[in-house]
This record gives C-alpha cells, sequence and structure tokens, in this order.
C-alpha cells in the first residue's frame, strides 16, 4: 500500500511512521528535511513545504497514493490546499484533528465520537473544527474520502507532558521539580484525565490505514488509563526521582495572570475528560493500549538525561509561574488577615 505523510516526523507521527514501515506500507514522508533524527528508515523522502502547493503539485503530479495522511494541517486554508491536490489521487485522506475540538465546557465527562463539537475558549480548536466541518461537506458532496482522527494528549520519548509545562523546553518541569520548586496543578487536581504514549497511538491509528470503512467517519485514540493530575504530576516526580511540591491555583486565576494559557486550560485540560474507546476498538479489533503512564514517562526521562542537550530550562516559562506562584501566595496571605 502506496502511503503519504505530510509531516511524519512529529511526537506523534514518528511512532506512526515507524509502526506502518513494520506493518510493510510503502511510506513517503513529504516535509520539509528539518528533523532527520526521526526520518524512520525505509521510508521515501519529498523534500518540500506543503505551503508551496505549486511545489509540491510539480512533484506529485503524476503519482497516487492509496492513503493521504496531513499531520499538520491546523486551518481551513490548509485543508483547502490538501483537497486541491488529492481529489482524485487517494482512495483515503486521514485529517489529524484534536480532542480539543470536544464541547467545552463538557456536559459529561464521559466522551465519545457523538459529543458536539464546541470550544469558545480555544482558537486552534476552533480551528480544527472549521476544518472538519469543510472535509466532511466535502465528503458529502463531492466523495471526498476523508477520516478524521482526534488524538488527546499523547506524548514519547521526545515529550514530558504536564498540564503547564513549557512548550520550548519540556525538561523545564523536570527541572523545578529537581530544584524543589512549586509546581503548579490547576484547581484542586482531582480533574481527570488520559495521556497517551505515542506508540499505543500508533497501533489504533494504522489499523485506521486503508480501512475503506472507516472513510466518513470520526475517530479518538487513547489509553483506557485514567489518572487525575495529582497522581500524575505525582507519577512524573517519580519518574524524576523526586516528591513534587504541588501548589493549587484556580485555571481561572491562571488564565487571568496568563492569557496565553486559558485555551490549554479552559479549553482543554481543567475538566475531567475520559474517553470512550469503543468505536477504534470496533473499526481496529486488536487495538489495545499497554504503555502505563509510569511506564512511558520513565523512558522520557532517561531519554533526556542521555542527551545533555536537551536539558534546557525555558527561564522566562520557569519566571512565569514564579510570579504567578507569588501572586497567588500573596493574595492568600491577604484573604488570610481578613
Amino acid at each position: 500500500m502506496k502511503v503519504l505523510f505530510i509531516g511524519g516526523t512529529g511526537v506523534i507521527s514518528s511512532a506512526v511512521s515507524e509502526l506502518a514501515l513494520k506493518k510493510g506500507f510503502d511510506l513517503y514522508l513529504l516535509n520539509r528535511g528539518n528533523n532527520s533524527e526521526f526520518f524512520p528508515a525505509g521510508a521515501k523522502a519529498i523534500i518540500a513545504d506543503i505551503r508551496n502547493e505549486q511545489n509540491v503539485e510539480s512533484l506529485i503530479k503524476n503519482t497516487r497514493f492509496d492513503v493521504v495522511v496531513d499531520w499538520i494541517a491546523y486551518q481551513p486554508e490548509h485543508v483547502k490546499t490538501d483537497i486541491r491536490l488529492f481529489k482524485g489521487r487517494t482512495d483515503q485522506y486521514i485529517f489529524i484533528s484534536s480532542a480539543a475540538c470536544y464541547k467545552r465546557p463538557v456536559n459529561h465527562y464521559y466522551i465519545d465520537e457523538s459529543t458536539p463539537l464546541y470550544n469558545p475558549y480555544w482558537q486552534y480548536a476552533q480551528d480544527k473544527i472549521a476544518c472538519e466541518e469543510l472535509l466532511m461537506k466535502e465528503f458529502r458532496e463531492n466523495s471526498f474520502p476523508v477520516t478524521i482522527v482526534r488524538p488527546s494528549l499523547t506524548y514519547g520519548v521526545t515529550s514530558i507532558p504536564h498540564i503547564l509545562n513549557s512548550r520550548k523546553s519540556r525538561w523545564t518541569l523536570i527541572d523545578r521539580m529537581r530544584r524543589g520548586k512549586k509546581i503548579i496543578v490547576p484547581g484542586d487536581g482531582t480533574s481527570l484525565w488520559t495521556i497517551t504514549h505515542n506508540t499505543d497511538f500508533a497501533k489504533g491509528f494504522v489499523g485506521l490505514i486503508g480501512n475503506v470503512q472507516a472513510v466518513g467517519h470520526a475517530f479518538h485514540i487513547t489509553s483506557d488509563e485514567v489518572l487525575n493530575w495529582n497522581q500524575i504530576t505525582d507519577v512524573i516526580g517519580k519518574a524524576a526521582g523526586v516528591k513534587p511540591d504541588i501548589i493549587h491555583i484556580p485555571s481561572d486565576f491562571i488564565s487571568a495572570f496568563a492569557p496565553d494559557l486559558k485555551g490549554n486550560l479552559l479549553g482543554d485540560k481543567s475538566e475531567s475528560v475520559v474517553f470512550n474507546n469503543s468505536k477504534i476498538k470496533r473499526f481496529v479489533p486488536d487495538f489495545v493500549a499497554t504503555v502505563p503512564f509510569s511506564e512511558g514517562i520513565k523512558q522520557s526521562v532517561e531519554y533526556y538525561e542521555s542527551k545533555p542537550e536537551l536539558c534546557q530550562v525555558d527561564e522566562e516559562f520557569d519566571e512565569l509561574m514564579d510570579r504567578i506562584i507569588s501572586a497567588y501566595e500573596t493574595g492568600l496571605k491577604l484573604a488570610n488577615k481578613n
């Protein structure tokens, strides 16, 4: 089966690329070639920028792919480009959306694919919803063979996932823990969440590649392990060899102090969310997530420690956390005086 990944070397997609090759797929990766460390052996490279439609068209004009997966489409204009490029050139187009598209605030903590898509807090999710709507319209009106996949918080050895961590340098969280600095956990830390290892996600995803029954459908693919954010933070600390000093701060306080964090908190992770994976298991019967977070995060910490160049601290984020904590503790002291 001839498969094209647009992207294919990121945290999630790299694990899917590796498994797809193991399954014997004839895999092509179209990207700019900037992440060669994670370019899988055995894949064929098409060096191009997908945002340069004319150049991509010239490179693939005589090529047909059984399946096309776009890992880096974030806005409607991106999927419009894909529709123009691949209409009539593929039997299945897989769009990577996000579980952040599911309705926030939630009506019920247990989410399946019938949950409405609505997120007034986060532009990222709103753009993904717009992409989904455009693609499903194209499916209904012009038979464009789309399948939609909505990952939730998915990680691998190159990431250290947490409700509040630097995107620039994930090691920042571990550094704070090991220096004994307070770690912010929004709310009271008892909201439920699911974190999925990329190798587990890959099992479900690869089962959808070339699955004609999946065309026209949307899926999320997550672990069935459910932890609250206090537990998640403690598990990360254990992997780092320390007991985290947790401080609980309301999400709306954090968002008011740092508006850029509002989407990630109020638009995604501050409420309890548990995913019903029965649909992906119906379409991919052998899918099962087997990597517990305690094992996966241990692998991540060990990977970072093996690469000192990755163990950098995002000083700006670190200082932001300190300022939020200081402001909150000052407010508590004032309240206690009254």
